[in-house]
């Protein structure tokens, strides 16, 4: 089953400099203009993307990020403003500012949007139906801003809530960044897929931008959610996004909603 999905055209503020430090002459030669807040979380966002700081350690506090930089404290803390508005970064109280990881219980219903009509949301059980090496058709790879015929590494599977099947799942990954992404290992491990693409892959999930529609069950669908044939479903397509903007995994998912709704806040 291949996934449409549109791009999405928003671009983060590119660093003016790569540099630690921030300048005048740095400043002065940006050709475009842009808050100096906003030139100070480019910088942190270059040091999150380069691995300086792990998904869950603490960052340096705001006074010494301020020193790093050579600008005013309150500046860093409009930067990391943004950037726990944006999940980057979570800040503790009393503890500092970490940075986001997908093995958070906060962080672990951030991509997944089904939520029970009754009770508290709780993460499904996973089924691997198949996972295989294969080259990228040219709709995925125009997706994932590969080129047609790359190795990509496709996964089907069921998630179920309390035993019952619910959501139908097709990844698509590029395989130069998932070198030994098996179904034994999607077996053995027992957090959320991001959590182990984050750990065991380097790539952190910041953003995803999706498409709805509803759908009927076909043949091969009905056999595997066990419903009926034409059966209503919600058709999810999605690409997410890491560091740099950059398309690390395209995902068509088929929703059951008898007892499940797909939530979204907006803001």
């Amino acid at each position: 089953m291949n996934a449409i999905i549109p791009t999405a055209n928003n671009s983060p503020a590119v660093p003016t400099t790569p540099g630690a430090g921030v300048g005048a002459s740095s400043l002065s030669a940006s050709p475009t203009f842009s808050p100096l807040y906003q030139q100070i979380k480019s910088l942190i966002t270059q040091s999150l993307q380069s691995g300086e700081w792990k998904p869950g350690e603490l960052i340096p506090s705001e006074m010494e990020l301020a020193g790093r930089f050579k600008v005013s404290q309150g500046t860093v803390r409009k930067a990391i403003d943004e950037l726990s508005a944006e999940n980057l970064v979570v800040r503790r109280q009393g503890k500092g500012t970490f940075v986001a990881t997908h093995h958070e219980a906060r962080s672990q219903f951030r991509f997944l949007r089904l939520a029970p009509d009754e009770g508290v949301p709780h993460y499904p059980e996973n089924r691997i139906i198949e996972v295989k090496r294969m080259r990228a058709p040219a709709e995925v790879a125009r997706l994932l801003d590969i080129k047609s015929g790359d190795s990509v590494v496709f996964i089907r599977r069921v998630q179920s809530f309390s035993g019952v099947p619910t959501i139908l799942d097709d990844l698509w990954l590029p395989g130069a960044i998932f070198k030994g992404l098996t179904a034994e290992r999607l077996n053995e491990y027992k957090g959320p897929m991001y959590g182990l693409f984050e750990s065991e892959f380097g790539t952190h999930m910041i953003r995803a931008s999706e498409q709805i529609r509803a759908v009927c069950a076909d043949d091969a669908v009905a056999g595997l959610l066990s419903v009926n044939v034409g059966a209503p479903l919600l058709n999810v397509e999605r690409v997410s996004f890491t560091y740099g903007d950059k398309p690390v995994e395209l995902r068509r998912g088929l929703y059951l909603t008898v007892n499940h709704h797909y939530r979204n806040e907006l803001s």
